[in-house]
């Protein structure tokens, strides 16, 4: 333990420790969001990556301490401490962890003041409420309603906030007494450090099916240009000397260049012409 972290008391030198032993035993150490997940989420996402990754909890500071003692290129994941932080461990890639924790992720209602992370569309049409102030306090929250056969109707779909925007407290009543819940809840995978660098969030939200599709794509177009260039590679090669075969045969039928392989060729040729001729004189 390194000298300036000596006068801590046991415990906090023991949490300091633990972060560097799991950070060592494992492959990828990083940083996750626990901003407003209730417990029970988080207990529902500790069972989900069972035996795939290890969440653990603790003080910034300690973290800071840890990582500070480590040194290297771990260092780097400090820049990316804030807020309700908290580690992740695990043996998996960067991607794969990313891919897993947005698989751990569910809907919850919007509380006032959040920001709405996309568009929230009410749509047209019967609600299950009966006539009461549910009127009135649609009404106020922006939303059209009305009575019709004895039930509340929303008479048009309305956008009520749009992607961004604060969501305020009226219409966040209204949405938990609708049953929509917009906001994705889970950890987000703030920074990981793995194979000697750390990766941004922001590189790790890929599409893999968009990802997937543009090898493919890319390998289409590289073995295209490889054999309309004729630049011979293992995967080309054999398609090359075909269309070099095919390519000479036609070359030698057109101009006539009699050999075993086009003779016959030739002469089938050469009698449809001369029939084509015959057709023409008489």
């Amino acid at each position: 333990m390194a000298l300036y972290t000596s006068h801590l008391p046991k415990w906090k030198r023991d949490e300091i420790a633990e972060i560097q032993r799991l950070s060592s035993e494992f492959q990828l150490t990083g940083l996750v969001d626990m901003y407003g997940i209730p417990a029970r989420q988080v207990q529902d996402i500790r069972r989900n990556l069972k035996g795939k990754a290890e969440i653990r909890m603790t003080r910034n500071t300690l973290i800071q301490h840890a990582f500070t003692e480590i040194g290297g290129e771990i260092a780097g994941l400090l820049n990316r401490l804030e807020g309700h932080s908290a580690l992740i461990f695990t043996n998996e890639n960067p991607f794969k962890l990313y891919s897993m924790l947005e698989k751990t992720k569910t809907k919850m209602g919007a509380r006032p003041g959040e920001l709405a992370p996309e568009d929230i569309v009410i749509p047209k049409g019967p609600t299950s409420f009966k006539p009461g102030p549910i009127v009135g306090e649609l009404q106020q929250a922006g939303i059209p309603a009305a009575i019709e056969a004895g039930k509340v109707t929303i008479r048009e779909t309305k956008t009520v906030v749009k992607e961004g925007q604060e969501i305020n407290k009226k219409l966040a009543d209204v949405l938990i007494k609708l049953d929509i819940k917009p906001m994705d809840v889970g950890l987000l995978l703030q920074a990981a450090f793995y194979g000697g660098s750390v990766y941004e969030s922001d590189v790790l939200a890929i599409d893999e099916v968009a990802f997937y599709n543009n090898i493919i794509k890319a390998a289409s177009q590289a073995y295209n240009l490889s054999l309309n260039a004729a630049i011979p590679t293992k995967d080309t090669a054999s398609d090359l000397l075909t269309k070099a075969v095919r390519e000479a045969r036609n070359v030698a039928i057109e101009g006539a260049v009699a050999s075993s392989d086009v003779i016959d060729a030739i002469i089938g040729r050469a009698q449809s012409q001369a029939k084509a001729l015959q057709s023409v004189v008489e």
